[in-house]
């Protein structure tokens, strides 16, 4: 068999009653932090022109759009994947090249559990598939040094969790991967430099064309099998040689990914936890601040310290901003919380974070780049007017792997996110139908996110 008809076999060998206890429970929070995240973008501007290009063009109405009337299984893929992304608030994997935000795919799956009259069990598994796929991409062929994004191994796990969702069989599933694959390999820019609406809407692009990559499958259209190992494939053009056993795989890896206790690039969190605390136990005042140094690991630093993907102190924009640490950690100091709040455009301009911005300075410190990605480290110190000196070091967070969010605590990021969006009664619900998920039906949870659209509209 070539590569990926080993990963299709894989994929169409799996079954709710592989996840342990734990990885279940983890998929739930997951489920239920990405719901809230996209409940809580249904308004973004960018949201908004989306769901009248989808509304123009129509599509027969076989899966839900969250807050929204029911469309065509791959667009409603795309549009909910935009909502779970739209705010850069859901989860993430770290590996020593790349980062990647598994929950992307719930989208998908969302949408072909829901037209394969699916269960919420089948949801899970199907979901734990994506996770896998996608983490253990990232880990062993990292693109983003080679200019290419994390999208890249995204469109592969969003095949592979569709396949599974409309429970394709071993050809069929591997085609599916073999034409996402081929066909999904999207550049870094999308990251770097003046930031763009894309930024979010790029994986959703790469959900919507995986989603029909696996229906059209489905139907019997094939793929490129050596999409992997072949003339010109995936590790001779862009990732380099790795081996992945897939046949030895578990569903396990959802319990390394880590979920973000604030509305900011996942690299930023632990810094953020730590110069809330020195705020709080300093009772720091912008206007006594001289000047903020943040030493941390080089992944950070390159990507959002002003390293090689660009200058992170010319703050416009809200993409700008949530990949900025200079920003970050001034609105952090000036507002107490890092929210969606910190990203409306009257609050990126205001003066006060403008001024104090500049003041922060960031550098990677080998020591502990050499740390992460088993730690996220950082090192804060600011010096005040006065003389004082204020410090701390970080190692984790709480959403790390090594110290993981409740259910309550997500539960809590839900009801705050959704809340302008749903009332309490259908905001616990939602609540209630991830929590009961492996006994309910995938068609009772997207009823519900189906009806927020009249509360929406009402707000």
């Amino acid at each position: 068999m070539t590569e990926v008809e080993r990963l299709a076999a894989f994929v169409v060998q799996t079954t709710f009653d592989d996840l342990s206890p734990g990885a279940r429970h983890e998929l739930k929070i997951r489920v239920l932090d990405s719901l809230g995240c996209a409940i809580g973008a249904l308004k973004a501007p960018p949201i908004a022109i989306l769901k009248e290009q989808i509304t123009e063009f129509g599509g027969h109405p076989l899966a839900t759009m969250i807050g929204g009337v029911k469309t065509a299984p791959d667009r409603a893929a795309f549009y909910n994947a935009a909502l779970v992304r739209y705010l850069d608030y859901n989860d993430s994997f770290l590996a020593p090249g790349e980062t990647c935000h598994p929950s992307d795919s719930l989208g998908a799956v969302l949408a072909a559990c829901e037209y394969q009259g699916d269960s919420g069990a089948d949801l899970l598994t199907a979901l734990a598939v994506a996770y896998q796929v996608q983490c253990r991409l990232s880990e062993v062929a990292p693109v983003r040094a080679r200019g290419f994004d994390h999208t890249t191994q995204g469109a592969y796990a969003v095949a592979a969790g569709v396949a599974r969702a409309l429970r394709l069989d071993q050809d069929r599933t591997a085609n599916a991967i073999a034409i996402a694959g081929t066909a999904y390999n999207a550049l870094r820019v999308t990251r770097t430099g003046r930031l763009s609406h894309w930024k979010g809407l790029a994986s959703p692009n790469s959900v919507y064309g995986a989603t029909q990559a696996a229906f059209l499958a489905r139907q019997g259209i094939t793929g490129p099998l050596e999409v992997f190992e072949g003339n010109k494939g995936f590790k001779e053009a862009i990732a380099g040689p790795f081996s992945i056993e897939w046949e030895h795989e578990g569903l396990e890896i959802v319990q390394r990914t880590i979920l973000k206790r604030y509305n900011a690039e996942i690299h930023s969190q632990s810094a953020l936890e730590g110069i809330l605390e020195l705020r709080q136990t300093h009772h720091i005042q912008a206007e006594d601040i001289q000047r903020i140094d943040l030493e941390t690991f080089d992944v950070a630093y390159n990507i959002i310290g002003g390293g090689e993907e660009g200058d992170k102190h010319l703050v416009h924009t809200k993409e700008e901003a949530d990949h900025s640490l200079p920003y970050l950690l001034a609105v952090a100091l000036l507002d107490g919380e890092v929210g969606p709040a910190q990203f409306r455009p009257e609050r990126i301009v205001r003066e006060d974070v403008q001024a104090l911005l500049p003041l922060v300075t960031v550098r990677p410190d080998p020591e502990l780049s050499r740390r992460f990605p088993l730690e996220m480290p950082c090192r804060l110190t600011i010096q005040l007017t006065d003389g004082r000196v204020a410090r701390r070091e970080q190692s984790d967070y709480e959403g790390f792997f090594t110290r993981p969010m409740r259910w309550e605590v997500a539960a809590a990021k839900f009801e705050r996110l959704a809340a302008p969006y749903a009332d309490q009664g259908t905001g616990q619900a939602v609540i209630e139908a991830v929590a009961t998920l492996d006994t309910i039906a995938v068609h009772d949870l997207t009823t519900i996110l189906g009806s927020l659209e009249g509360y929406e509209e009402h707000t």
